[in-house]
């Protein structure tokens, strides 16, 4: 893996995320059947659930028209075109798993808008505690490889240690 370029590393990751999050909905939906099953207890604090996303994260800017789907999508593709654009210049391995993460999360809940409607979220996790907008919270397998993907951009630009020729 040392000779995978910081593209090659994007690519896979963003094709490894977008599978498992396509492949663990179509078991979701049509095998498992969590909408007749809805909803599981996992833990005290998550549940199996089936929720349709009809916006972006906590269903913001939500809307059943479809010339509105098809503005997200469209400005959901600007943002992948930008994340690949960064892809292409990233200069070290972290950079590449990180944006291919956020990539193939992006375009796994893009397909969903595309073929459903809206994204399909099982995740459901929650608690009693005031603990913010985390108190209730639906998410999926691409929302996790986003939030992954993200953490690991914010890690490398705060916290990942710097080459000697780039410290002032």
């Amino acid at each position: 893996m040392r000779h995978l370029s910081p593209r090659a590393i994007g690519v896979a990751a963003a094709l490894a995320a977008l599978t498992l999050d396509q492949a663990h909905k179509y078991w979701m939906l049509n095998v498992y059947d969590v909408a007749a099953r809805s909803p599981v207890t996992l833990a005290p604090f998550l549940d199996l659930v089936l929720s349709w996303n009809y916006g972006i994260s906590y269903s913001l800017f939500a809307t059943h028209e479809r010339w509105a789907r098809y503005v997200m999508l469209a400005i959901q593709a600007a943002i992948v075109i930008g994340l690949v654009t960064w892809l292409r210049s990233a200069e070290n391995r972290l950079s590449g798993l990180a944006l291919g993460l956020v990539i193939g999360g992006a375009l796994g809940n893009m397909i969903d808008r595309l073929a459903r409607g809206a994204v399909a979220d099982f995740f459901y996790l929650h608690t009693t505690l005031p603990v913010g907008p985390l108190a209730n919270y639906v998410f999926n397998a691409a929302d996790i490889a986003i939030t992954a993907g993200v953490a690991l951009l914010l890690y490398e630009s705060l916290a990942a240690p710097r080459p000697l020729s780039n410290r002032q």
